[in-house]
C-alpha cells in the first residue's frame, strides 16, 4: 500500500531502490523534470498575458506552427536537463535532430538519454484548454565515453526506463512509471511541491468513453469506421460516450481515471498517423501497459515496434485493455 502526503522528492528517493540502475542518476533525472515541470507550470498558469500566448513566427521541424509556449517550455526542459550530470543526449519534437551533452569531464560519461514533447496540446494554448508535457527516458546503448548517435535514440518502447507526462489543468499533476506501477503527484502551488494523490493508478479493465476526432471520420479506414458505429450503438452498455479534447495527455489523463479508449489512427490525410511514435505513443504506452491498460497501432503492439527515423509517425490506440482488444477485431476484420 502506498502511503499519500508523500512528496515527489521523498518517493523517489523512498523507491531508488527497486529500480534495476539503482545508483540515484535516474532519481536526479526524474528530480530534473520535476523543476523544469513547475517553471513550465508557472508560464502556462500565465498564458492570458500579453507576449506569452500566440504563435511565435517559426514552424518546428513537423511543420506546425510553434506557439511561443512551445519555444518556451523546449528552452526550460533542454536548459534544465542539460545542466545536470546524467543526461547525455535530449531528442524534442520541437527540434530536427537530436541534441548531444557531454559531461562536465568531457568524457562523455553520462549515461541516459530523454525523448520529449516539451508541450502537448498546444493548439489548446489560446483557448485555455489543458496542455501537458510527455517524456520518455532511456539508457544509452553506445558506450560510455563516446558521444551519442542516432542509435541511442531509436530504441524499441520496451527498453524504456521510465517514462511520464505532466497535465497543467485545473491543477498540475506529474504522472511517471518506472516500471514498477504509475504514480501521479498533484503540485501545491503554494508550497511549489508535488504531493503524491493517486498512487498505483489502474485503467479500468474496459469503459465507456472513446476520444477520437471524429471530424476525420470520412477519412478514417473502414475497421476503425465500424468501431465508432459500436461505440455509438444502442445495445447492452452502449452507446459510450464521445469525449475528445485534442491534447493526448488530457485525453489519455481523463481515460485512465474513468475508463476509455484514445485513438488516433492513420487515414487517407495522414497515412502513418499523426502521432510520433518516439515522443507520444512509446511513453503512453509504456505508461498504459504499467496501468492495467493497452497500446497498440491497431493490430501490433506499440511497444515492439522499431523505430526507424526520429520524427516517426504510427497509429494509435490506446486505454482500457477491453476496449482496445475490441477495436483491434474491427481492424482484423478488414485486414488494416
Amino acid at each position: 500500500m502506498v502511503k499519500k502526503n508523500i512528496t515527489l522528492g521523498e518517493f523517489i528517493i523512498k523507491n531508488q531502490a527497486s529500480f534495476q540502475y539503482s545508483s540515484g542518476e535516474l532519481s536526479r533525472l526524474l528530480n530534473g523534470l520535476r523543476l523544469a515541470a513547475k517553471v513550465v507550470n508557472h508560464e502556462v498558469n500565465k498564458a492570458g498575458l500579453v507576449d506569452i500566448i500566440g504563435e511565435a513566427g517559426d514552424v518546428n521541424v513537423q511543420g506546425e506552427d510553434q506557439k511561443k509556449l512551445d519555444v518556451l517550455a523546449n528552452e526550460k526542459f533542454i536548459q534544465t536537463l542539460s545542466k545536470r550530470e546524467i543526461v547525455c543526449g535530449i531528442a524534442s519534437e520541437e527540434e530536427e535532430d537530436f541534441i548531444s551533452i557531454n559531461s562536465y569531464d568531457e568524457k562523455h560519461q553520462n549515461k541516459y538519454i530523454v525523448l520529449i514533447d516539451p508541450l502537448d496540446g498546444s493548439s489548446n494554448i489560446d483557448v485555455n484548454v489543458s496542455v501537458g508535457t510527455i517524456f520518455s527516458i532511456y539508457r544509452r546503448v553506445t558506450p560510455v565515453g563516446t558521444p551519442v548517435t542516432l542509435e541511442d535514440f531509436l530504441q524499441p518502447g520496451r527498453d524504456q526506463v521510465a517514462a511520464g507526462y505532466i497535465i497543467y489543468g485545473t491543477s498540475t499533476m506529474l504522472v511517471y512509471t518506472t516500471g514498477d506501477g504509475v504514480q501521479g503527484f498533484t503540485l501545491n502551488p503554494a508550497l511549489g511541491t508535488f504531493y503524491l494523490s493517486h498512487p498505483n493508478m489502474e485503467f479500468p479493465e474496459t469503459g465507456n468513453i472513446y476520444s477520437v476526432n471524429e471530424g476525420n471520420y470520412v477519412h478514417f479506414p473502414q475497421g476503425v469506421k465500424d468501431y465508432i458505429k459500436y461505440c455509438q450503438k444502442e445495445e447492452d452498455d452502449r452507446p459510450y460516450t464521445s469525449r475528445y479534447i485534442g491534447s493526448l495527455v488530457s485525453d489519455f489523463h481523463r481515460n485512465m481515471i474513468k475508463g476509455g479508449i484514445y485513438m488516433y489512427p492513420k487515414s487517407s490525410v495522414s497515412t502513418n498517423g499523426k502521432l510520433r511514435l518516439l515522443y507520444e505513443c512509446n511513453p503512453m504506452a509504456f505508461l498504459a501497459e504499467q496501468a492495467n491498460g493497452k497500446a497498440s497501432n491497431g493490430k501490433d503492439r506499440i511497444l515492439d515496434l522499431k523505430p526507424t527515423e526520429l520524427h516517426e509517425r504510427v497509429p494509435f490506440f490506446c486505454g482500457s485493455r477491453k476496449m482496445v482488444e475490441k477495436a483491434e477485431e474491427f481492424m482484423t476484420a478488414h485486414n488494416e
